[in-house]
C-alpha cells in the first residue's frame, strides 16, 4: 500500500473532514482512482518516533492540468492560499525554482477513513533510506530471482523482500531488482535513496559511464531511469558482492525454494 506523509497541521485537517485533497507536481507515487494510501501524522517533523498512521485514503478522482490553471473549484478540499504568488512561491518551496506556472499538477480528491492505534512501521517513517539490491540467474539465462533490502541511514534493515523471475539473464534480474526496490521505496513514501549494488554494469549504466548496447536491457534501464527521476534524489553506487550479503541470500533462498518445489513435482 502507498504511503503519503504530512505536516502535521494538515494531518489534523484531514481527521476533521477538513482536507480531502492533496496536489501532487512531479506524482512520485504515480497516484490513480482507487488508490488506497496509508496517511502518516509527521506530528515532530524531527522525531520520527512521533510520526504515527492517523488512517487510510481512498482516491476516487484524479485531475490534471498546469498549475496556473487552477481555479477556485479546484480548492475545495484544500488548504487555502492568500494569492496565487503565494501558491507558487509555497510548491517552490516544495519542489525547488523548476515549477512554474505550466508545471503538470494533479489534483487527488479522497475519502478519508480514520483509524486509531495504528503504529507506523519503521519502513513507512523513512524519508532517506539505503537499499541493497540483488539479481541472480542460474545457467544464464536461466530461473531468475531478484532481491531488495531496505535499511535506514545507519545500516538496520527494515524491510526486505524478494520475486521469482522465470528465465531471465544475470543482467535483467539485477535491473528487475533495483526497479522493484525502488518501486516499493515510493510506495513508502521515501524521497531519497543510496542504492547499492554488486552490478557495476548496471551502476555504471545508470551513472552514465557505460552505454547500454543490449536491445534486452535497454527498456529496463530506461524504465529504472524514470523512476529514479520520480525521486527527490536517487544515487547508484557499486559495492563488493560481501557488503550486499543479505540481498544475495535473499536470491539464492527463493532460487533454492523454486528448484524445491520443482522436484517435488
Amino acid at each position: 500500500m502507498k504511503t503519503l506523509k504530512f505536516e502535521h497541521k494538515f494531518a489534523q485537517m484531514i481527521l476533521k473532514g477538513e482536507k480531502t485533497s492533496t496536489w501532487r507536481l512531479y506524482d512520485d507515487k504515480d497516484l490513480s482512482v482507487d488508490d488506497r494510501i496509508k496517511i502518516i501524522d509527521k506530528a515532530n517533523p524531527d522525531d520520527d518516533t512521533s510520526w504515527e498512521v492517523i488512517g487510510q485514503a481512498k482516491v476516487n478522482e484524479v485531475i490534471e492540468k498546469r498549475l496556473g490553471d487552477v481555479t477556485d473549484k479546484d480548492m475545495k478540499g484544500h488548504e487555502d492560499f492568500d494569492s496565487k504568488d503565494q501558491m507558487l512561491a509555497t510548491y517552490r518551496g516544495y519542489y525547488g525554482e523548476r515549477v512554474n506556472w505550466e508545471t503538470p499538477i494533479k489534483i487527488i480528491n479522497f475519502d478519508f477513513t480514520p483509524t486509531a492505534g495504528e503504529t507506523a512501521s519503521q519502513a513507512m517513517l523513512l524519508e532517506e533510506a539505503k537499499m541493497y539490491t540483488d539479481g541472480g540467474s542460474r545457467n544464464n539465462p536461466g530461473d531468475s530471482a531478484c532481491a531488495f533490502v531496505i535499511c535506514d541511514l545507519a545500516d538496520n534493515v527494515v524491510e526486505k523482500s524478494g520475486y521469482y523471475m522465470g528465465i531471465a539473464t544475470n543482467n535483467q534480474a539485477e535491473y528487475y531488482g533495483q526497479i522493484k526496490g525502488l518501486e516499493r521505496c515510493r510506495d513508502l513514501g521515501i524521497d531519497k535513496v543510496r542504492l547499492f549494488s554488486d552490478s557495476q554494469l548496471v551502476v555504471n549504466q545508470m551513472n552514465g559511464f557505460y552505454k547500454v548496447k543490449n536491445q534486452e536491457l535497454a527498456p529496463l534501464h530506461q524504465q529504472l531511469k524514470e523512476l529514479a527521476d520520480s525521486f527527490e534524489k536517487v544515487t547508484f553506487e557499486y559495492v563488493p558482492r560481501a557488503l550486499n550479503a543479505e540481498s544475495d541470500r535473499e536470491v539464492n533462498r527463493i532460487l533454492d525454494d523454486h528448484q524445491h518445489k520443482k522436484r517435488k513435482h
